[in-house]
């Protein structure tokens, strides 16, 4: 039977400090959860609640400027940066571990197996992104975080913007799921439970910085790779896919269907089963 999930905080970049929840049985393999840009660690809570029931040791933590980890004070949220707090989660753990990385947290999965050659990083699930995602895809993204700074007036506006940028959605957004995303502001208004310094990160320097982790480390061959994609993504290309595989061969591929590149909150109890069965495959009890 599983144990409970509790909370948990690491020391990142700058000693900021990284809130997580933590559920399973450290003596057993690890999974790292790692949301996407702008999200935080609840969106993962029904994969977490899966994995530690299945018998894994769970790691679910917001990224720094995310959720309630802290804000970093020289706005350092590079994927150097983010690697670095990626590697003081990792620090105790003593067990083979797969990484689970959505968009951003994608990215920092694919640059901390190249670049802090940690041993135990057995495994990596790739949610929607690759190391050269679609430009038109990136700028949705930014154009959907960047158009509400000031904040929302209500619940239902910032609904409205979700459902906005995920037309394609077949279930209305969760209120309360919405409202773990938001913080209050001292004018009352609702406002992204995100840095806004974050939108300083550019496609462009993510994208050299993995191509150059990539050359430098390869993974080929090495680590275990699946990628999750939205079938209806305009994130992932199969151009962006063929790319990735010139770098990790062994690199597997599902497609979600009637998902787009936030797989986890248009199907996800379709992304949980894909994500299960792939992490059994490679990290068996």
């Amino acid at each position: 039977m599983a144990g409970p999930i509790t909370s948990q905080w690491f020391s990142g970049v700058n000693g900021v400090r990284l809130v997580a929840d933590v559920g399973g049985d450290a003596r057993l393999p690890t999974v790292v959860l790692m949301h996407g840009g702008g999200q935080t660690r609840h969106s993962w809570g029904a994969a977490m609640k899966a994995l530690v029931e299945v018998g894994y040791h769970v790691i679910n933590y917001d990224a720094c400027g995310h959720g309630e980890s802290a804000w970093n004070p020289d706005g350092a949220y590079s994927v150097e940066a983010r690697s670095f707090d990626l590697r003081s989660v990792l620090s105790d753990i003593q067990t083979p571990c797969a990484l689970v990385g959505a968009s951003m947290g994608g990215i920092t999965a694919i640059h901390a197996a190249c670049k802090l050659r940690q041993p135990r990083i057995a495994a990596l699930v790739l949610v929607d992104i690759v190391a050269r995602p679609s430009a038109q895809g990136v700028e949705r993204i930014r154009r959907f975080m960047s158009a509400h700074l000031d904040g929302f007036e209500s619940i239902s506006e910032a609904i409205d913007a979700v459902v906005a940028y995920n037309p394609h959605r077949l279930r209305q957004p969760d209120p309360n799921g919405i409202l773990r995303n938001l913080r209050e502001a001292p004018n009352g208004k609702l406002k992204w439970h995100w840095d806004p310094r974050l939108l300083s990160l550019t496609a462009e320097s993510e994208n050299r910085a993995l191509e150059e982790a990539l050359a430098a480390n390869p993974l080929a061959n090495r680590v275990p790779t699946l990628l999750i994609r939205g079938a209806l993504s305009d994130v992932v290309s199969d151009d962006g896919i063929a790319d990735l595989k010139r770098h990790i061969p062994q690199l597997e591929v599902v497609d979600v269907p009637n998902a787009g590149h936030t797989v986890s909150g248009d199907q996800n109890d379709a992304f949980i089963s894909n994500v299960v069965h792939y992490v059994r495959r490679q990290l068996p009890i």
